[in-house]
This record gives C-alpha cells, sequence and structure tokens, in this order.
C-alpha cells in the first residue's frame, strides 16, 4: 500500500482545514496510508531576511522524508498537471514506491534545498494560494486522480 504523506509547515490551522484535509483522507483510506506531518513555522519576530528561517524550516522537512521516498514539491514555480496527469503519475507512483511524500511550505515557500531534494514541482495553480489551504486543495485532487484511475464518478 503507497503511504502518501503531507510534510508541511504550518501552525494551528482553523478547524475548517483540519476538517477538509480529514474527509479526503477518509476517502482515500481504502486506497492508500495517507499521514500529515506539520512542522511548526518558525518565528520571524518581524526580521526582513526570512532566508535563515525558511532554511531552518526545510531542515527539518528534509529530516521527516522517509528513506527512499518519491519526493514532490508544491512550488509556485513547479509544472501545471492536469486532473488526468496527475492520475497517471499517481499510477506511476503506486508502481514504483511505498512512500510519497508531499513538501507544503509555509507562508514564505520552501527551501532550496528542498526543491533540489524533491523529484518533481508541481504547481496547483498560476494563482497564490494560501498555504493552509493547499493540504486541501491537494487532498481533494488526489482523491479526483484516484477516482479516475477506478473509473469511480466522482470526477464527472
Amino acid at each position: 500500500m503507497l503511504q502518501i504523506r503531507f510534510i508541511t509547515i504550518s501552525n494551528k490551522p482553523p478547524a475548517w482545514v483540519n476538517e477538509g484535509f480529514r474527509e479526503y483522507a477518509k476517502r482515500l483510506s481504502s486506497a492508500y496510508s495517507f499521514d500529515l506531518l506539520e512542522i511548526p513555522v518558525e518565528k520571524r519576530n518581524g526580521q526582513k531576511n526570512k532566508q535563515p528561517f525558511i532554511e531552518r524550516e526545510g531542515e527539518k522537512m528534509l529530516a521527516a522524508l522517509k528513506p527512499g521516498a518519491t519526493v514532490i514539491a508544491l512550488d509556485l514555480q513547479g509544472k501545471l498537471w492536469s486532473t488526468e496527469e496527475l492520475a497517471l503519475r499517481l499510477q506511476d507512483w503506486q508502481q514504483k514506491s511505498k512512500n510519497l511524500d508531499f513538501l507544503i511550505g509555509g507562508p514564505d515557500g520552501l527551501a532550496p534545498e528542498c526543491l533540489k531534494r524533491a523529484q518533481g514541482r508541481w504547481s496547483l495553480s498560476p494563482l497564490t494560494l494560501p498555504h493552509l489551504l493547499v493540504r486541501v486543495l491537494l487532498a481533494e485532487q488526489l482523491y479526483r486522480a484516484w477516482s479516475i484511475l477506478q473509473n469511480h464518478p466522482y470526477h464527472k
């Protein structure tokens, strides 16, 4: 069974974010092991240079990766995939790996080392999305991709 993990930088999200994530995780629970690992946002303390904070967050994310996992970074500069393309990628990931880790950066994005470690960079949209919303959108899109692979009517 493919274990899918969202490794994200965030502080306590609102209840609706957790509810949305749990809803899609529940729908996917028969097909995949689905987990969320939240790493707290480094306190910026009003500092203008955010890079040291982003780098420390990145170190924590990299330390959390499963050995041998396929790593996909959610990044505004990543490639745009249609849901059908995602379904094909999901099928490929299932065949090639036991662990699939998605990296979701905090309010200032992902550390350069996280982007280097990733086998793929995916942009959900050319819009800048709230980082807390990304986990819900990602979970929904994975469910939709799975439904395509299962010929389930959800995608229609």
